[in-house]
């Protein structure tokens, strides 16, 4: 079993974060990328994927520390990890407030419920509509 990585982390976006130089992908999630907009309940444009790295960012300074458990690697080579602060487990909390989505084709559902909870309470992207970040990359590549 590999040991967890621990210490104060930076937010690099809504779904990774950086521990003592090792860039870490939060499991089965995917947040908004910083450039993405959705719209609100009144249909207004906001920026979501800010909105998700301001909030992990203002959940992680209020639950220290933050440890991480490696489940295996990305695409690009980087850190794929369980990861918790304050015996929280961030992936979920970022999913039941609707700052991130459960990503099944990676997460075989583990946080559907979360999102399930998120999307009747409206909380967070809910509230209106937006573009699965997935799908939104996927259109930003295409030339």
């Amino acid at each position: 079993m590999a040991l967890p990585l621990a210490g104060v982390p930076s937010v690099i976006d809504g779904d990774t974060i950086e521990i003592h130089g090792t860039r870490i992908r939060l499991y089965g999630i995917d947040a908004p990328e910083s450039a993405q907009i959705c719209f609100d309940g009144s249909g207004k444009k906001y920026r979501c994927g800010q909105r998700s790295s301001l909030a992990l960012a203002d959940f992680l300074d209020a639950h220290r520390p933050t440890s991480c458990i490696e489940v295996g690697r990305d695409q690009f080579r980087r850190t794929v990890a369980v990861c918790t602060a304050g015996g929280v487990d961030i992936a979920e909390w970022l999913v039941r407030r609707g700052y991130a989505l459960d990503w099944p084709k990676y997460s075989d559902g583990y946080y559907a419920q979360a999102q399930a909870d998120a999307r009747a309470a409206k909380f967070g992207m809910w509230i209106g509509s937006f573009e699965q970040p997935w799908d939104w990359r996927k259109r930003m590549t295409v030339h």
